[in-house]
């Protein structure tokens, strides 16, 4: 392989070490609430955001995208919020139905856009390869702001903060690496290591996150593949061995 081709690599692995520093505990967490594809509701109410961003011509590449990003993914949890509150026994279906809704109402928008469908995958399947340097500075921030929250508040985050926090993760990660590798970088290593002792379920799930990013992007510019898709199935492939690898229940037991 050129050394050209680990030159475009590196800034894309830079981001996904920057995803997976929030989103690793983030999705410990999601497991341990029992509210599984919260993630691909506030993703895809973030990435509405952006698409609505977009309809009003705001520029792409700047700040103000993030905010519309943000305030999109914040109101998405607010009302999460309120709905498990006011009925928490169905939250889960009611996530789905967000999910569905924002889904589609990015669907509606695009319609009549000539280049929609290529702008909704983009944001679906993402487009990490392409990454450049300028575009780290604000996630990275975020990155730290989060991390420092979450080492502030540990496990002690109420409803309501673990969903702002939860938003602001998600925020610039959707626009990084697209919804399908958020809900997989959140999800899948957390799935990994459910069986291992608890303190070694941090290391080992990012064990997987790093070894899948860097060996789907590695395989996407060899056999020149979507990048966001290879290293979905290479989180999923490690996920499998380390898992296999690991404790099993009934020895915990």
């Amino acid at each position: 392989m050129q050394n050209v081709d680990f030159l475009i690599i590196l800034p894309a692995f830079v981001a996904g070490l920057l995803v997976l520093a929030t989103h690793i505990p983030l999705g410990a967490q999601v497991l341990r609430r029992g509210i599984v594809f919260i993630d691909l509701a506030i993703a895809q109410i973030a990435a509405l955001g952006v698409i609505v961003a977009g309809a009003l011509e705001i520029d792409p590449h700047g700040w103000t995208i993030q905010v519309a990003a943000g305030v999109a993914a914040v109101l998405g949890a607010l009302l999460l919020t309120w709905t498990e509150k006011r009925w928490p026994d169905v939250q889960e279906a009611q996530i789905g139905v967000l999910f569905v809704l924002a889904a589609t109402a990015g669907l509606l928008l695009l319609a009549h856009n000539p280049h929609g469908g290529e702008h909704l995958q983009d944001l679906l399947a993402g487009q990490i390869l392409w990454v450049s340097y300028d575009q780290l500075a604000i996630p990275a921030i975020g990155t730290l702001l989060i991390l420092a929250l979450l080492a502030a508040f540990r496990n002690r985050l109420d409803r309501l903060g673990f969903y702002l926090v939860f938003a602001l993760a998600v925020t610039a990660s959707v626009q990084l690496v697209g919804v399908y590798l958020v809900f997989a970088s959140l999800i899948v290593p957390s799935l990994a290591v459910r069986h291992y002792p608890e303190r070694r379920k941090l290391p080992f799930a990012y064990l997987v996150g790093v070894g899948g990013y860097a060996a789907g992007l590695v395989l996407s510019v060899v056999l020149d593949l979507p990048s966001g898709a290879l290293i979905v199935w290479c989180l999923a492939l490690l996920a499998i061995g380390v898992y296999g690898l690991g404790p099993n229940r009934s020895r915990l037991a």
